[in-house]
């Protein structure tokens, strides 16, 4: 069967779970596994990234592919059997924020990767159907910057109001495992998919040298983390704001979450402290604590214009808060108009200027050809996430700060120093593309 056909062939199965699970909401599958076919290996292998970094077993996606064919037909006949062990995740640190607090994540070997993925395939199919419209983290067609519309269009639509601003602490390492069996009790029951869910979630995290294992979490990380954390909050938050929340709220309100990120937006104070009061207990209830210092609630008001503001005695003048790396406030259009602006928040700028300078520091004896193919393509990279309309004038100064960084790094890689003159004749050879330049034609990067 040609590469092409099998695809139909997955697609068309995709399709007729999906649709089962679409027209019966209630329905509890226990036969998903048979699916999982040796066609269906392959395609989860070709949608598995093959640069990542490799897991405990040191092996590489092209050491795998040397072999694929038969790799894949022993991983299958381990999983239905159910003798596949699933090995630890090797953990790295990554950082977070600012200072020098990092995030833990697991990194799976490369054939756990593809198994992950050929069960994700199947789950997504039937939990798609039933995730809610405020949820946009690792879901097919959705992403951060339909997170951010959403949150600007639902403000507007307000007139702003109180923004929950909340943080779950630690997440990743808190997930419940009792209760999210019982969240997938709910959906699927399929012996084969669980008994490999279960030994993912037991493999452990080997972490300098020594595995270690935990009745809760998942590594963060991991191909199938970001379904099972989805599932956790959309039973957690999502469900319970949308079915028991709204319903007793006397204004409008709206969630919108990515992954573990969320915000909710209420037209009234009231409302609003009503959620902030019973939230936490919620979140009690299944093993999650927000954090204290980074969960708020803003006031987030559109501002009044003068002469309203005389008449009440003034106003007060509105917060500001923080999502997926933006930060949001109301300020004036072009055309004098209160609308929610947008701009990357300071966090996210030091971060990614210290990991430019420490790039240059680090690179800074390679050929310079090399160097400017790098630096374009991470200025590229920052430019195409962060931008968004309102925000050119983040993507100028961070371009500003990447040319600093790269002249300061070549004035320090030899005795003659490099005077300013100098770098720009080498500036005029190795040009860097300003920010208009690098994003694509139907992004609007002037203010609204």
């Amino acid at each position: 069967m040609t590469k092409t056909s099998g695809f139909e062939s997955i697609s068309t199965k995709l399709e007729r779970i999906a649709k089962q699970a679409r027209e019966a909401p209630g329905m509890v599958f226990t036969t998903l596994a048979h699916h999982i076919d040796i066609e269906w290996l392959h395609e989860a292998y070709r949608r598995t990234r093959k640069s990542g970094a490799v897991g405990v077993d040191g092996q590489t996606a092209r050491d795998y592919a040397a072999n694929l064919d038969e790799n894949l037909r022993s991983l299958l006949e381990r999983f239905k059997s159910g003798r596949y062990h699933a090995p630890p995740v090797r953990r790295a640190h990554i950082p977070k924020g600012e200072g020098r607090e990092t995030r833990p994540i697991g990194i799976p070997t490369f054939e756990d990767k593809v198994l992950q993925r050929a069960v994700t395939m199947v789950l997504e199919a039937v939990y798609e159907q039933d995730f809610r419209d405020g949820s946009y983290g690792f879901r097919p067609g959705r992403s951060a910057h339909q997170a951010l519309d959403a949150v600007w269009h639902g403000t507007m639509k307000m007139g702003g109001g109180w923004v929950l601003e909340a943080d779950i602490q630690g997440f990743f390492e808190a997930l419940d495992h009792r209760h999210l069996r019982s969240f997938l009790d709910e959906r699927v029951r399929d012996g084969v998919l669980r008994r490999a869910i279960d030994k993912w979630l037991k493999a452990g995290v080997l972490d300098d040298g020594r595995v270690v294992r935990s009745e809760d979490g998942t590594p963060q990380g991991g191909v199938i983390s970001p379904l099972l954390a989805n599932l956790y909050l959309h039973c957690v938050l999502d469900v319970w704001f949308e079915d028991v929340v709204r319903p007793r709220l006397r204004g409008e309100a709206l969630l919108v979450r990515y992954a573990d990120d969320f915000v909710a937006v209420f037209a009234l104070e009231e409302d609003a402290r009503r959620v902030m009061d019973v939230l936490p207990k919620r979140f009690g209830q299944y093993g999650l604590t927000l954090h204290p210092e980074k969960t708020r609630l803003v006031p987030f008001q559109r501002p009044r214009s003068r002469p309203d503001a005389k008449r009440s005695g003034g106003s007060r003048k509105p917060g500001t808060f923080d999502l997926l790396g933006f930060t949001h406030f109301w300020g004036r259009s072009q055309k004098g108009r209160w609308v929610v602006k947008r701009k990357t928040a300071r966090g996210r700028m030091s971060r990614a200027v210290r990991t430019i300078d420490q790039w240059c520091k680090d690179h800074r004896h390679r050929p310079v050809a090399e160097q400017h193919q790098v630096l374009v393509g991470k200025l590229r990279g920052h430019c195409l996430y962060y931008g968004i309309i309102g925000n050119y004038g983040s993507l100028v100064m961070f371009r500003f700060m990447l040319i600093r960084a790269w002249w300061k790094a070549l004035d320090r890689r030899s005795q003659r120093p490099m005077w300013w003159h100098r770098f720009k004749r080498l500036l005029d050879r190795f040009p860097v593309p300003h920010p208009r330049e690098l994003l694509p034609p139907w992004s609007a990067s002037a203010n609204p």
